[in-house]
């Protein structure tokens, strides 16, 4: 296809989630199958797509944090710390969902992850949706459910039909799903690990990170973390 970095290519990527449509993207993490985050019924494409259970959430990916008050009801001091750390890059944090916004992608949870990835091509795709009126990309892994991720864009053609259109941003940096960390309970809880460090976390937001095994209360249900993932 195209040059992704070209721009008008960017502009027909954002133009079909727009229109509702499913477009790939690279982050620096794994490669994601991107839907209008606000679009109930875009977001089920992705899960007809996948082969996804519906009540699985999703990640939201934004363009910037200023983007979070479009999806989030509150976000703790502390998670605006990690965010500042770790934004753009491989971090999602798992905020209180604003009512009546993106529940299909958050799996019927009033919970939320969201994340800002750091590859120059999802960063333009995410700002060229954002231009068009679309505050969020939901984008978990680009492949059928279950499977290994996606790192190149060959990888995700193998699992998708020729319609699919594909920003290739070449391999991926990391090739790991991003660190999650719930901040919906007062304190931050280590749901999903990454390339992030326990001590970078905790470095970033001034107090323990916990794990969920470390805490009582049951966790919101949190995107990938099937053991295929880190296959």
């Amino acid at each position: 296809m195209d040059d992704p970095s070209n721009k008008e290519t960017i502009a027909e990527a954002a133009r079909r989630i727009k229109a509702a449509e499913l477009v790939a993207f690279p982050t620096e993490t794994v490669y994601g199958l991107g839907a209008d985050a606000s679009s109930d019924a875009a977001v089920a494409k992705i899960f007809a797509a996948k082969g996804r259970p519906a009540d699985h959430p999703l990640i939201v990916h934004v363009a910037d944090a200023a983007r979070v008050d479009d999806f989030a009801s509150s976000v703790p001091p502390f998670a605006a710390r990690l965010m500042k750390a770790f934004w753009p890059g491989p971090l999602t944090v798992i905020l209180p969902r604003k009512a009546g916004v993106a529940a299909a992608a958050a799996g019927g949870q009033d919970s939320i992850g969201l994340r800002c990835p750091a590859h120059p091509v999802a960063l333009a795709f995410l700002k060229a949706c954002q231009e068009l009126g679309v505050s969020g990309v939901a984008g978990p892994s680009a492949n059928r459910f279950g499977r290994v991720s996606p790192t190149t864009a060959a990888h995700v053609r193998s699992e998708f039909s020729d319609d699919l259109m594909v920003l290739d941003g070449g391999p991926c940096e990391v090739g790991i799903e991003s660190s999650i960390v719930d901040c919906t309970r007062g304190r931050p809880v280590l749901l999903r690990p990454g390339v992030l460090t326990h001590a970078q976390l905790e470095a970033a937001c001034g107090e323990p990170v916990l794990a969920q095994d470390e805490v009582d209360e049951a966790a919101p249900r949190a995107s990938g973390t099937l053991e295929s993932h880190y296959a």
